[in-house]
């Protein structure tokens, strides 16, 4: 069996593409590659491209399921950045405060440690840094 591939690309429905976009482009520091309506016109979607080769979509739905994020319903939980270390996690954690989006601050664990926040649409997104490595 081969190896297992790495993430390629994650994606999350938003609700307001505009704020989102600008709340996205804050947070990784860089403008989208990619903003355009799909061809079915079914959906539109806005692209970053990340350091690492991955990529992190915005979707909007020309008819949106009601409701909103939570992961305690089946289907994604949270969506986790990896940091080198706890300094690196540091500075993520001290661009968050920068930008005004509230966090707990770093927890940690056996397994690692971690920044937990919320985006515009309350997606439960997080940095998070290997144990043992500053």
């Amino acid at each position: 069996m081969p190896n297992f591939p790495p993430l390629a690309h994650v994606a999350v429905t938003v609700t307001d593409l505009q704020r989102s976009t600008a709340w996205y482009t804050a947070l990784f520091g860089s403008e989208p590659v990619l903003d355009e309506d799909e061809e079915s016109g079914d959906f539109h979607h806005t692209v970053y491209a990340l350091s690492g080769g991955q990529l992190f979509g915005l979707h909007t739905h020309a008819e949106p399921a009601a409701g909103t994020f939570d992961e305690r319903q089946t289907g994604l939980d949270h969506v986790s950045f990896a940091c080198s270390g706890r300094g690196e996690l540091q500075k993520w954690a001290d661009h968050l405060a920068t930008l005004g989006v509230s966090h707990e601050g770093i927890k940690d664990a056996s397994y690692g440690s971690g920044v937990s926040f919320r985006d515009p649409d309350g997606i439960a997104l997080e940095f998070f840094a290997p144990p043992g490595v500053e």
